[in-house]
């Protein structure tokens, strides 16, 4: 695959990036996709009551309506997440709505949860019931929505049963008003329902939270958290804020930074988020991740699992089976036996 993909990425690349993008799902639909290796045994994580071959999984945003989960699968990911996807389908905001800053290895996307709704999601993954491979359900409020919670509400009951766990999406800096649900008040308000709504269904249930967040903030949360019972956190979502480095002619576009400049801040919100929860709740590491050496330091910062999307815009599907490699190196020169052991070992 990384040979093919050094083929065909001059042309990808010549395309804008949205375009680009849903070639790439229309390939992956083929079916066409090698099956990747074996993983090392010490990668494997125990989590949520599912057995991760690897740590290392896919972000929401590139399968939105859950069109090509198990040839990701088979690219390498320990797990893959689709969405986000809302109860009513959605067409987003205007195009262009996807930017490559080439000059960061970063992408900017307010694409405004653009997806084919509930129904079209919930059918393709009726259809995939029964096959191996762990794989998350991101949900999210439609736009125009009168009773945001009750959205997520619906979302949730539409595909228990046909996903390994659920994230709720509250972080989007695309929909309009969507991060004020987390705020205390509306977190455990959000929180509660939803576990309602799971009734007694044990399908682990997440929150995703925005980079950028105060303390006060960060303590709210993780006190609705660990008040709530909901089964862990994902951190982080994009950021609205805009490094003075980048250089890309795209860095003033609205929306959502993702990628290379996203990762130090991302990885300092997760030192701070483990450090108010510990071992109570697991934590998954998102933003910035193109290497080994990243895996492992949002693992060390607190980290149980990590996932990526930009850094493959520029690296190509290679980049999953390189990072495995080098983590499962850098845990062994470390003397670790296992993932878990080395989470959180920067705040021992």
């Amino acid at each position: 695959m990384p040979d093919l993909y050094s083929l065909v990425r001059p042309g990808l690349q010549a395309l804008d990036a949205e375009t680009a993008h849903r070639l790439t799902i229309m390939g992956l639909k083929t079916g066409f996709v090698p099956q990747a290796g074996k993983d090392d045994p010490i990668l494997g994580v125990s989590l949520f009551g599912l057995n991760f071959p690897n740590p290392v999984g896919l972000a929401p945003g590139f399968d939105k309506n859950a069109e090509a989960p198990d040839p990701l699968l088979k690219l390498g990911f320990g797990f893959v997440e689709v969405g986000t996807f809302t109860p009513r389908p959605q067409v987003g905001n205007p195009r262009p709505r996807l930017f490559r800053l080439k000059e960061d290895k970063a992408v900017i996307n307010r694409m405004g949860f653009n997806n084919d709704g509930l129904d079209a999601v919930k059918a393709r993954l009726e259809a995939r019931k029964g096959r191996p491979g762990i794989i998350g359900g991101n949900v999210g409020a439609n736009k125009d929505s009168e009773d945001r919670i009750a959205d997520y509400v619906t979302a949730i009951q539409g595909i228990l049963g046909l996903v390994s766990y659920i994230t709720i999406n509250i972080s989007s800096p695309n929909t309009p008003g969507l991060r004020a649900l987390q705020s205390r008040e509306s977190l455990a308000e959000l929180i509660n329902r939803c576990i309602e709504a799971r009734g007694a269904d044990k399908t682990p249930m997440l929150v995703k939270v925005a980079p950028d967040l105060v303390e006060a903030d960060v303590e709210d949360i993780a006190a609705v958290a660990l008040e709530s019972g909901i089964d862990g956190l994902i951190v982080s979502n994009t950021t609205i804020t805009r490094p003075e480095t980048l250089r890309s002619a795209h860095k003033a576009e609205t929306g959502g930074l993702s990628g290379a400049p996203l990762f130090e801040a991302s990885t300092e919100m997760l030192r701070r988020f483990h450090a108010k929860v510990g071992h109570q709740m697991p934590l998954i590491g998102v933003g910035g991740i193109a290497s080994g050496a990243d895996a492992y330091a949002k693992i060390r910062a607190g980290a149980s699992l990590v996932q990526l999307y930009s850094s493959l815009v520029y690296e190509g599907p290679g980049l999953v089976a390189r990072i495995k490699t080098d983590l499962a190196k850098l845990l062994r020169r470390d003397g670790f036996a296992s993932v878990q052991e080395a989470v959180g070992a920067d705040a021992k």
